[in-house]
């Protein structure tokens, strides 16, 4: 009777904590999202540039530096870093869909139902765009199996980081 309430209890513990979150994407920057602002995706338009952050306006998340355009960002962040920070640790959400942890690039980017997501290359956001909901249901299911596995560490392809700026 001890063993199985013991057991019990430890499940019942084990589903009480938190999911081991996996690494955050950090490039040659030394920043998630390449020093990009992710507090600023929420406020552009579709098609405008990604919002360089400044190394003056940085919070640690996820065992990862993001820089900010603004001290406001920041603190936005700061409050609630769970619904600003890229899907997939800032992987791109189409490779998670195909099974594999591969960069995001912060200049290939959608807002999809209050969530950001980046992609890798042109050519990739063509097939993520085929089906984006398709694409999301496949890649929360290949989450979870790849989220605990290390963050890639492979460059982001034709791509050359261009923030955080300087003070």
């Amino acid at each position: 009777m001890r063993v199985l309430a013991g057991t019990i209890l430890a499940a019942s513990v084990s589903l009480a904590m938190p999911a081991f979150a996996g690494e955050q994407y950090v490039d040659t920057t030394g920043y998630a999202v390449s020093g990009h602002d992710v507090v600023a995706y929420f406020d552009l338009g579709e098609d405008e540039a990604a919002v360089p952050g400044r190394a003056e306006f940085t919070a640690e998340w996820n065992g990862a530096k993001f820089a900010f355009d603004s001290a406001a960002n920041r603190d936005r962040f700061i409050a609630e870093p769970a619904a600003f920070a890229p899907q997939y640790d800032g992987h791109c959400a189409y490779g998670v869909a195909k099974g594999g942890k591969v960069p995001g690039n912060p200049d290939l980017w959608r807002i999809v139902d209050g969530k950001l997501y980046l992609n890798i290359t042109e050519n990739v956001v063509g097939f993520w765009e085929e089906d984006i909901p398709g694409n999301i249901t496949m890649s929360e299911a290949n989450w979870t199996g790849l989220e605990p596995l290390a963050a890639s560490a492979d460059p982001i392809p034709q791509y050359a980081p261009d923030a955080p700026i300087a003070n």
